[in-house]
């Protein structure tokens, strides 16, 4: 195993086991998103002031890499701007679905690009982040990525 391919490997395990910014938020927009084909569910909570993101966090339960890429993708969230969380979104998308990889924009978070190759792990991986957009553009309905 490559030395990326195991700390893609550690990562996904360590923030399975123990995601960041877990538990629910009072006085924030919330949003559920759940993938029916893995039965991973969450909920995401956005906390802002402004046009900035000051808090996020998320309950739910699924399997490592869609609470490792929720995980990662709290962390990442944190200070940042609704159009700087967009511009995340979609290279955090176009890294899993078209290959492109963002390093400039995406940082640590490139270290996900290992799920690629597994492609039916891409949902798992894009639920938080889907949910995200979602929450960024003021949708009512619950996520699911069959409709994405």
């Amino acid at each position: 195993m490559s030395e990326l391919s195991s700390l893609y490997h550690e990562l996904i395990i360590d923030h399975g086991r123990a995601p960041r910014n877990f538990g629910a938020l009072s006085d924030a927009k919330h949003l559920e998103g759940f993938n029916p084909l893995c039965g991973d569910r969450l909920t995401l909570y956005l906390k802002t002031v402004d046009d900035k993101i000051v808090d996020v966090k998320f309950t739910g339960q699924g399997c490592a890499i869609s609470t490792a890429s929720a995980s990662l993708m709290t962390q990442a969230l944190k200070g940042k701007t609704f159009a700087e969380a967009e511009q995340l979104f979609t290279a955090f998308h176009q890294m899993l679905t078209e290959n492109q990889l963002d390093e400039a924009v995406l940082g640590k978070l490139a270290i996900l690009k290992g799920v690629a190759e597994y492609p039916s792990r891409i949902k798992c991986a894009t639920l938080a982040w889907h949910t995200l957009n979602a929450l960024l553009h003021d949708q009512q309905q619950p996520v699911s990525t069959e409709t994405k």
